[in-house]
């Protein structure tokens, strides 16, 4: 995996290009201002308040890609002409090790990005990335897990063709409610 192959999802009708790359210093400012909503902060246990927090947070995205255990990647709305594209999500690739069978699936939509598909097709992409780079290291299942009472989230599984799989129960403090895990096989 030295060679780093961007994830990228064509536009639809209603939305533009989407591009995953990993994250970067650049990104820490957008970072911040994407957390000051408070709908984010509710379902993430992440915590970003400020300059330091994000570059702390960015940084951990870097451990991860180095130990080869985690891959987040910004997921920028790339509008034709823009050099840079605008954040709109995060997708990542966690518990991650050579020969584990599974990983854990992960996401988030920026608000202002939100209702437009970003999501699923994030997901998507990071799902056909994870088949295809890992496939040889032994993956061949994606987990995701969410809230039973996030909504949301249990759409974006079912558009990115996760199927539900198990009721999980409450594990409080960090799980307070039950959750949904779904799962996405590897196609043969």
């Amino acid at each position: 995996m030295n060679d780093i192959v961007i994830p990228h999802e064509g536009a639809t009708p209603s939305a533009p290009d989407l591009v995953l790359r990993p994250w970067c210093t650049e990104d820490v400012a957008a970072l911040v201002e994407v957390f000051r909503d408070p709908a984010l902060r509710r379902w993430t246990d992440s915590v970003v308040e400020n300059e330091g927090d994000a570059m702390r947070w960015v940084r951990n995205q870097e451990q991860g890609w180095a130990a080869r255990e985690r891959f987040g990647f910004a997921v920028l709305d790339a509008r034709p002409g823009a050099r840079h594209g605008r954040l709109v999500g995060h997708v990542v690739l966690k518990e991650v090790a050579s020969g584990k069978p599974s990983a854990e699936v992960g996401y988030w939509t920026a608000a202002h990005a939100r209702g437009r598909g970003v999501a699923p097709r994030a997901v998507e992409a990071l799902t056909d990335w994870a088949f295809d780079v890992l496939a040889a290291d032994g993956l061949e299942h994606l987990e995701l897990l969410h809230q039973v009472d996030n909504r949301a989230s249990c759409r974006v599984a079912h558009k990115s063709r996760y199927v539900l799989d198990t009721v999980l129960p409450a594990a409080p403090p960090s799980y307070p409610g039950e959750g949904h895990l779904h799962v996405r096989r590897r196609e043969a």
